[in-house]
């Protein structure tokens, strides 16, 4: 089981002080927060992909190859990779370099994103959004399994004889997730891969999440991937602690009703009833994220999204001292309990190199 977070780098006015972070300062501290997530004893750090105000990670790959030049183990991966406007060319060998420069620790999170705007911006159409999702990828798997590819689609020009470069790291390409919130397509092309599903379930109730990973997971095994219980499933989440749980609510509660996404909306109390949004103490996070178990079954990934809302970087780097000190050890004993034997680890590339069948 690997714990780790995710950061969607939005730069927001902190609601107490009015203060709003330069781009620079956000940027740095996404790879303060990366650091302190690897010395606090974090497996992963995944960062977003946006290409508009008010977030700052337009280049996943050049904060992550950064990130990798400054930590040892920590696995890096992408909250969100455009599958949809970015090139599959440009992914294959951008992923491929990260790949060698962080000697395999890294995977990524393909999706849509949440921006419509982003298609025209890159010369793409909305109404081809699944369309573009599974030929891009279809692309891009074949980029990294074939030395040689001569292909042709809708969305691209052809390729004739075309070799991207690096290959992957050890002939292993980064594993894929296969992020989504809404769509049953996307849990199909997951298990159609045998690849991994992120459900990023951090907005809606848990039963639209039980219903995309139990699609998921039946497909996975019709694939002949395994069974059900052996498909790779990641959740997101969404917490804020104090030691004190009328402490987190009243310190969090005027960054949740000034955030921009979910601000001026449902109440606190509302959200953290419907969503896995958990503002409390560190045994009530424990206990919130154990029941995901419950209604999702044994899965390999549970990333937080804990800077957001324009919390400051102090209060951030609390956080992380208290899930890496008292949340996380506890986690993973429980989550280690009663795991059964034929459910899988969350995949790694050593693990992976050493597959009979390895890409």
């Amino acid at each position: 089981m690997q714990f780790g977070i995710f950061s969607v780098g939005d730069v927001t006015t902190d609601p107490t002080t009015g203060r709003t972070p330069s781009e620079r300062e956000r940027i740095k501290a996404m790879v303060t927060i990366a650091l302190k997530a690897e010395e606090v004893g974090l497996d992963v750090f995944a960062t977003g992909e946006h290409h508009n105000p008010p977030f700052v990670p337009s280049s996943p790959t050049t904060m992550l190859g950064y990130i990798a030049a400054r930590t040892e183990r920590l696995i890096l991966s992408t909250a969100t990779t455009l599958i949809t406007t970015n090139d599959p060319v440009k992914i294959a060998e951008d992923y491929a370099m990260l790949q060698h420069l962080a000697d395999g620790r890294v995977d990524l999170i393909l999706g849509r994103g949440n921006t419509g705007p982003v298609y025209p911006w890159f010369g793409q159409d909305i109404r081809q959004g699944i369309p573009l999702a599974i030929e891009n990828y279809a692309l891009l798997h074949k980029l990294w399994r074939e030395d040689v590819v001569d292909w042709e689609g809708r969305f691209r020009t052809p390729l004739q004889g075309f070799t991207a470069t690096p290959r992957p790291l050890d002939g292993v390409p980064p594993f894929v997730w296969h992020g989504s919130i809404r769509s049953p397509e996307i849990a199909e092309q997951a298990a159609y891969y045998g690849d991994g599903f992120f459900a990023n379930n951090i907005f809606w109730p848990k039963e639209h999440f039980i219903r995309l990973i139990t699609l998921y997971r039946q497909r996975y095994a019709h694939y002949g991937h395994g069974t059900p219980e052996q498909a790779i499933v990641g959740l997101g989440g969404q917490v804020f602690m104090r030691k004190n749980s009328q402490d987190a609510v009243r310190e969090f509660r005027p960054y949740f009703d000034n955030a921009p996404v979910y601000g001026h909306g449902p109440s606190l109390e509302d959200f953290m009833a419907e969503t896995p949004l958990t503002v409390g103490s560190p045994q009530q996070v424990i206990d919130r994220t154990l029941t995901f178990r419950e209604h999702f079954g044994d899965y390999q990934r549970q990333l937080f999204l804990m800077d957001h809302a324009g919390l400051p970087l102090k209060t951030v780097l609390e956080q992380l001292d208290i899930l890496g000190e008292e949340v996380v050890p506890v986690l993973r004993r429980e989550f280690a309990k009663n795991r059964p034997a034929g459910v899988p680890d969350a995949p790694t590339h050593a693990a992976r190199t050493s597959e009979p069948s390895a890409a």
